[in-house]
């Protein structure tokens, strides 16, 4: 039987990504952004966001696609505009290709579903993100701002992911999968998942201890402590990644930390007590189906 740190090394293993999944999402990137460049002007486009940052968990869902628009375009869609137009002009170019039922118009970007049954190797959905340069940066349209465009630079946000993985023993971005994994099973109480990164920048200080139970332990044990925080862009450019919950989402976040902390506790006991199998159950309980038995 698998002693948990094994199960968790197993689990963390599952949830990277394969190259079919690399491979699929190159291929449907290439084809948004040839739609894209069908229908705008599009300077350069780039896969980011958790993909690229490889904190991706499964299944592989709201890939970020950034399309960012040529200097031509700025006068139709950007200066003096709200937002709405330029994400109203990308809905209705994706939904002339894709259909209106796999196609959603969100805060910042568009989303195309790929409905492709139960294939867990395929991308299910890329968000589209237009985009502006802005100095070494870039400008996003923002519906939830008063603004309307935030400013981001997701080249900061994968250098930052990066150091912190070599800081934390190249176990940071396994943990940060683990830990959305947990998010996705509870139906996400912790909102956006990226706001689980950010947390993790600070929470999950070197170097890693190398038991896997103890570190979730402690890192659901802070986050119970400090979900009310105001969380910042960590590039320092847009607004709080902390902004999507309200109060009553915060506490609930707060009582969903708090079971795992609880969960962890026990499971950890199990194993103390000889129970390794009953532990390795309470931790699918916990971080969902991926997590291995075996």
């Amino acid at each position: 039987m698998l002693t948990p740190n094994e199960a968790f090394r197993k689990f963390r293993s599952k949830l990277e990504l394969t190259q079919k999944e690399q491979d699929d999402a190159a291929r449907r990137q290439k084809e948004i952004r040839g739609v894209m460049n069908g229908a705008f002007k599009i300077a350069d486009d780039f896969l980011t966001g958790s993909y690229r940052r490889w904190t991706k968990t499964k299944p592989l869902k709201d890939v970020d696609i950034f399309c960012v628009f040529h200097e031509d375009e700025r006068a139709k869609y950007r200066n003096g505009k709200h937002p709405s137009v330029v994400l109203a002009a990308v809905e209705k170019v994706l939904v002339d290709k894709y259909g209106r039922d796999t196609v959603h118009k969100q805060r910042r970007s568009v989303t195309v579903d790929f409905p492709d049954g139960n294939d867990e190797e395929r991308v299910m959905s890329f968000d589209v993100v237009p985009a502006f340069t802005k100095s070494s940066h870039y400008e996003i349209p923002d519906t939830a701002t008063a603004a309307g465009w935030t400013e981001t630079n997701p080249k900061v946000h994968e250098e930052k992911a990066t150091a912190a993985n070599s800081a934390f023993g190249g176990e940071w971005k396994g943990m940060v999968r683990m830990a959305k994994s947990w998010n996705r099973a509870k139906d996400k109480p912790v909102k956006p998942s990226f706001l689980f990164e950010v947390m993790a920048l600070d929470i999950l200080r070197p170097p890693f201890g190398g038991d896997f139970p103890y570190e979730f332990l402690a890192f659901f044990a802070t986050a119970v402590d400090r979900i009310d925080e105001t969380w910042p862009d960590p590039a320092g450019l847009g607004p709080p990644v902390s902004d999507t919950m309200n109060a009553t989402e915060r506490a609930a976040a707060k009582r969903a930390l708090t079971e795992a902390q609880r969960m962890m506790r026990e499971a950890i006991e199990l194993s103390r007590t000889g129970q390794n199998g009953a532990a390795l159950r309470k931790y699918r309980d916990l971080f969902g189906d991926f997590f291995p038995l075996s």
